[in-house]
């Protein structure tokens, strides 16, 4: 008995490594940077509604540092949509205004609600980029490493936004729980849109 395989080959008693239905493995890797790169320019959008309401504040360097990383995350993933030919979101309006909201919402809220939102965000983050490099085997051996530098920073970040105080924010739970699901449910789109 011969059957395809994911590379449209034959091998003779082995079926696809993908149930019908499935994406194949180049699928994949298109909706892994889709997403990202929708994931780091909605960063760039809520960290730039941060830094504006906040860049006199103690709090202003921390977050235009950031940024500072945050733009070269989405610089790099531009890059790979059109080197590997991957079409963006179509959610990218959308998360250029909810992003910025986010942000400057936040950061209206106080310095430590805006580092909460930080924190909320990047524990998002930090568990999807380790998803998806436990996903990606040797022949993305270049993407699985910067997500891996990417997921670091991103714990930086994270670590940062506590040490600010985060957790002292008025609403703590609330306002956390709120930033994670809205940040899983841009994943979700992003990755489909």
């Amino acid at each position: 008995m011969t059957t395809a395989t994911n590379q449209g080959e034959t091998k003779p008693g082995r079926g696809p490594r993908y149930l019908p239905g499935d994406p194949r493995p180049t699928d994949s890797v298109a909706r892994m940077i889709r997403v990202d790169q929708a994931g780091e320019f909605g960063a760039t959008r809520i960290y730039a509604g941060q830094h504006d309401v906040l860049r006199r504040t103690s709090s202003g360097p921390l977050i235009k540092h950031m940024a500072e990383q945050e733009q070269v995350h989405l610089d790099t993933f531009n890059k790979m949509l059109v080197e590997r030919r991957v079409r963006p979101t179509a959610m990218t309006p959308i998360w250029h205004i909810a992003g910025y909201a986010m942000g400057a919402g936040s950061a209206l809220l106080g310095e430590q609600a805006a580092m909460a939102c930080t924190v909320a965000v990047e524990e998002v983050i930090d568990e999807h980029y380790a998803a998806q490099a436990d996903k990606l085997g040797e022949d993305e051996a270049d993407l699985k490493a910067t997500i891996e530098k990417f997921r670091q920073e991103e714990i930086e970040h994270r670590d940062i936004g506590y040490a600010e105080g985060a957790e002292q924010a008025p609403g703590y739970p609330v306002l956390t729980r709120a930033v994670k699901s809205a940040s899983k449910l841009a994943i979700w789109l992003s990755e489909r849109v």
